[in-house]
C-alpha cells in the first residue's frame, strides 16, 4: 500500500481498514505490519515485559478482527487499537500484581533496561544501533516512553501519541526535542560512539 505524500499514520491505516471492511481481506496484513511498531511500544510503555506485550498486542488484533464490523468510521482504528492495548496492559499488570505473592520487599524500580532482544533482532542489530539503544535506556522514563512510540512512524500522529502516552498534545515536540537534545549530548559525549 503506496501512501500519498503527506499522509498520517492515522490516514493510512484508516485506508487500509476501510479497504479490509469493504471485503479485501489481505489488507489486514498491510494493517498490522503498518500499526505494530506503535502498538507494541504503546504496550512497552505501559512498563509490560516482552511476553505481556505480545500479548496486548496479539489480544488487540484478535478484538479487531471480532469487532470490525461495529466501528463506523475507518479513521477511529488507530484509536480503538491504542486504546485496546492500553486497556489490555493494564489489565495484564493487575493481574501479575495479584499472582505475585512474595515475602521479599521489592526493590527499587531504577533500572529501566530493555528486555533483552531475541536471537534475530540482536543478529540484525550493528554496535551503532545497540550502543544507540544503550543511550536511550539511560534516559528518563518519559523521554524513553515517547522516543519508543515516535521513533517507529513517519510522521507520528501528535494526537494518537497523546492518547497512548497520556501526553498533552502540545507538550509531545518539545518533550521530543528536549529528549533528543538529551540523547545527542550523551552519545557525543560517549568516545566509543560513531556518527559517520
Amino acid at each position: 500500500m503506496t501512501s500519498a505524500p503527506g499522509e498520517s499514520l492515522a490516514e493510512r491505516s484508516a485506508r487500509a481498514f476501510a479497504a479490509y471492511q469493504g471485503g479485501e481481506r489481505e489488507r489486514m496484513g498491510v494493517l498490522v505490519d503498518l500499526l505494530t511498531p506503535i502498538l507494541w511500544h504503546t504496550a512497552r510503555s505501559q512498563r509490560l515485559d516482552h511476553a505481556a506485550a505480545e500479548d496486548a498486542v496479539q489480544l488487540a488484533w484478535m478484538r479487531l478482527v471480532e469487532h470490525a464490523d461495529s466501528i463506523q468510521d475507518p479513521r477511529a482504528v488507530l484509536s480503538w487499537l491504542i486504546t485496546t492495548v492500553r486497556r489490555e496492559a493494564w489489565r495484564l499488570t493487575r493481574r501479575d500484581q495479584r499472582l505475585t505473592v512474595t515475602d521479599e520487599l521489592p526493590e527499587a524500580d531504577g533500572d529501566h533496561t530493555p528486555a533483552p532482544l531475541d536471537p534475530a533482532m540482536a543478529a540484525v542489530l550493528n554496535d551503532d544501533q545497540a550502543r544507540l539503544w544503550q543511550h536511550v535506556s539511560g534516559l528518563p522514563e518519559r523521554c524513553r516512553a515517547l522516543l519508543r512510540v515516535v521513533a517507529f512512524v513517519d510522521r507520528p500522529d501528535y494526537a494518537e501519541v497523546s492518547q497512548a502516552l497520556g501526553m498533552p498534545v502540545g507538550s509531545i515536540g518539545p518533550t521530543r526535542g528536549r529528549c533528543l537534545a538529551k540523547l545527542r549530548a550523551s552519545l557525543l559525549a560517549d568516545p566509543t560512539w560513531s556518527s559517520q
